[in-house]
């Protein structure tokens, strides 16, 4: 672990929690404790021990809060905390938690935990709705304002799989757990997607309840501070010190592109290396030209890819894409021993990120996301080492596994023209 030489200054990590959403580049916060975490099998018991430790209140956002033992295990850590009196907030993707709901309320509410649904599909209607597409897909916990935990990891057993059931090994994924002044921006962020999701929910009896009080004005005034997402502050200063960390965030406000533009600059930066995993791979092509030119002006390209894929056409939209990689001098690694779910950068010897964005239309242009960006040497040389570890029992892709020629082409242009029409489905123009 990473350890910070001195405590933070509390006046600016408080300002810290809202006003690095208004930059447009990332605000790193030095003064930082980081430890990389492999797996729920070591991500939850630290989550579980900080909640059972917790003594004012617990945020959570999840994509897939599952009903397996491994689940309901960490439902009842967060139970027990919301009836000794802390504030437990929970919220939960109506897509990804879907098959859930029902035991998620019945372990949970009862105990006082404030369970909200991020867009939920309580009617089939509700799947004819363009926004249903765009999903909460960030993994984020904070406990107390002390610790925060981020990644790529769901609620949900490393051998167990929604669509595969019992897995033969765990999946390959990864989270952080932080403290330091870069807790502060991950719970203002479980905080806003909670607000989000349980306002629509909340709205008429808040609004029923105004309208009864003294000072009806006045009390609406406090309800939309209450929910305004970020509310804006002043320029913040960026910290010199050791281990600096930054929250960044996809959005359909502010950040819209913020993650796929810190991996462009980083790969851009790039000196010697760029390491990269990700199981969903269809980039745009503003980060295919920034890989290849890394690749082109002598940076070693290195993508760790899916090899058992869970989902057979978002393998075939990355493997249409090896040739044009390939032939730049990218290599490109399929992980076969397992399921592959990690979303992790390295770039030279001190920038990593770890977090819940895939590197496809998806994630980078629609869902609500959340990374993790590391500027410190150890932490880098530790993902490093992981990454290294994982390619070790990979297959080196050599040659384009779909081929080349009229064919080949054919499927690129069905690939291509399948993203574009989900992209405007959900509402999206132009190329990516």
């Amino acid at each position: 672990m990473s350890r910070p030489p001195a405590p933070t200054d509390s006046a600016q990590g408080a300002a810290a929690g809202t006003a690095w959403y208004w930059h447009a580049q990332p605000v790193f916060l030095g003064g930082n404790e980081v430890r990389l975490l492999q797996g729920g099998d070591a991500l939850f018991p630290a989550m579980e021990a900080a909640i059972a430790q917790a003594r004012h209140e617990v945020w959570l956002a999840t994509y897939i809060f599952h009903h397996d033992p491994r689940a309901e295990r960490m439902a009842a850590t967060l139970a027990a905390a919301a009836a000794r009196g802390v504030r437990v907030r929970v919220v939960v993707d109506g897509f990804g938690s879907h098959a859930s709901l029902a035991r998620l309320q019945q372990w949970m509410v009862p105990q006082g935990v404030a369970l909200a649904v991020f867009r939920p599909l309580e009617r089939w209607w509700n799947w004819l709705q363009p926004g249903q597409l765009r999903r909460l897909h960030q993994k984020l916990c904070v406990v107390d304002g002390t610790v925060g935990f981020v990644g790529g990891i769901n609620v949900i057993d490393d051998r167990v799989d929604l669509n595969h059931g019992p897995l033969d090994a765990p999946r390959l994924d990864f989270a952080v757990e932080v403290r330091g002044p870069a807790v502060l921006p991950i719970e203002q962020t479980s905080r806003a997607v909670w607000t989000r999701a349980a306002f629509g929910r909340d709205w008429q009896a808040e609004m029923l309840a105004l309208a009864r009080s003294a000072a009806p004005m006045s009390g609406v005034r406090r309800l939309l501070r209450s929910v305004r997402l970020m509310p804006p502050l002043p320029a913040l200063p960026q910290r010199p010190d050791p281990v600096q960390v930054a929250l960044v965030v996809r959005d359909n406000l502010r950040q819209r592109r913020a993650i796929e533009r810190a991996y462009i600059e980083a790969i851009d930066g790039a000196r010697w290396r760029v390491d990269l995993i990700s199981p969903y791979f269809y980039p745009g092509q503003g980060f295919r030209r920034a890989l290849r030119r890394a690749a082109r002006r002598g940076v070693q390209v290195r993508l760790l890819l899916q090899g058992r894929p869970d989902y057979r056409l978002a393998a075939t939209a990355a493997r249409v894409l090896y040739d044009e990689l390939l032939a730049q001098g990218v290599q490109i690694f399929e992980y076969t021993p397992a399921f592959l779910h990690a979303k992790v950068c390295i770039v030279d010897d001190d920038w990593a990120t770890v977090g819940s964005s895939n590197i496809d239309p998806l994630s980078l242009l629609l869902n609500l996301e959340a990374n993790l960006l590391v500027r410190d040497t150890a932490f880098a040389a530790t993902t490093a080492a992981a990454f290294e570890q994982a390619v070790a029992m990979s297959q080196q892709v050599t040659d384009a596994p779909l081929g080349r020629g009229a064919f080949a082409a054919l499927r690129r242009g069905l690939i291509a023209s399948l993203a574009h029409w989900y992209l405007r489905m959900a509402g999206l123009s132009g190329r990516y």
